[in-house]
């Protein structure tokens, strides 16, 4: 995941310092444990790859603050989209 390699990779400037510390601040605000973001990236993999083959190597999954709010970001390489899948129904699950 891309911000946690940004927020370990090494470097002692101060723009590396400043975005380490707007990050913990984006995941303060948004409330959400580590075990919570996998959680919610395991999820959302299991549904998209019902529709679409993906590149699970290069998935990555932020949070981006924008003004007074966060937005959650993902950027999933699809490789092919799936033709012919039936949609889940009331109450099914994968």
């Amino acid at each position: 995941m891309g911000f946690l390699k940004r927020f370990f990779s090494n470097g002692g400037s101060k723009s590396v310092a400043k975005e380490r510390l707007q990050i913990v601040l984006i995941h303060d605000r948004a409330d959400i444990s580590p075990e919570m973001l996998d959680g919610l990236r395991r999820d959302i993999i299991s549904v998209i790859t019902r529709y679409m083959e993906i590149d699970s190597s290069r998935i990555e999954m932020d949070f981006d603050r924008a003004d007074r709010s966060v937005a959650f970001v993902a950027n999933i390489p699809v490789i092919r989209i799936k033709r012919g899948v039936a949609p889940l129904r009331d109450g099914e699950q994968l």
